[in-house]
């Protein structure tokens, strides 16, 4: 039986990234052109064939990539990136990229209120694949008891001794920056979920200021909306200047 050549490219792929970790980036169309010495054309062929078989996606700006479930994070409730990431049975891990007490940035400091500051800065993993950059601010004397190897065993909320009320999330979408494409695996310009969380005491005071970045092919955020009055405006929907 003949083969024709884009249908043995398509073998190859899948072959190769059958067991490949989900949301895994494949390499560009011009690199699988140079690889098997087949045109731009015949390769979009082949990967539009595996796509077909669900083993692969495609999005705009970023480019091929292992296909899968993302996590589905709710945002009815405060939870860690563990518990969400656990709740699909994928182990989940965190890595200690950056610890520092040092003098607040300005945005930082007119949401906590303070000028001194303990920044972490930490990949959380999903089945060994990097899944979010994390990147915590808390005032300088509350973070004062804990060490590098304690942020990366447990999360803020169990480790300081403050009773929560909740918090404030703002999600918006992003660009991969060149830092945020190294330590997330995605090329730079890759489209991002970034989100910022403000964590309160039972007082209403800002205890803990969170940036999260995601990839957005590897995570959805999930709300449940409550009856209420018509409206073609969604909840919580608000212009960004």
């Amino acid at each position: 039986m003949r083969h024709i050549r884009y249908q043995e490219i398509a073998g190859e792929l899948r072959s190769r990234f059958c067991d490949a970790p989900v949301g895994s980036v494949l390499p560009s169309e011009s690199e699988m052109s140079a690889e098997f010495g087949a045109s731009r054309v015949t390769i979009r062929r082949a990967l539009e064939l595996v796509r077909d078989d669900g083993l692969i996606a495609a999005r705009q700006g970023f480019g091929w990539y292992v296909a899968g479930e993302p996590v589905r994070q709710s945002l009815g409730s405060l939870a860690t990136i563990e518990s969400h990431v656990e709740g699909v049975g994928k182990l989940s891990e965190r890595k200690i990229e950056e610890f520092a007490f040092e003098a607040a940035p300005e945005r930082v400091r007119k949401i906590l209120g303070v000028d001194q500051v303990l920044r972490v800065k930490r990949v959380n993993l999903a089945d060994g694949e990097p899944f979010a950059v994390v990147t915590v601010w808390c005032p300088a004397d509350l973070g004062a008891t804990l060490s590098r190897r304690d942020v990366e065993r447990r999360p803020f909320y169990e480790l300081l001794d403050v009773q929560l009320r909740g918090a404030t999330q703002t999600i918006g979408a992003d660009l991969a920056s060149a830092g945020d494409a190294s330590l997330l695996d995605v090329p730079v310009g890759a489209p991002l979920l970034r989100c910022q969380r403000v964590t309160t005491d039972h007082a209403g005071c800002a205890l803990l200021l969170s940036e999260h970045v995601f990839p957005a092919h590897r995570t959805e955020f999930v709300v449940d909306l409550p009856q209420a009055e018509p409206s073609m405006t969604p909840s919580g929907f608000r212009i960004v200047d």
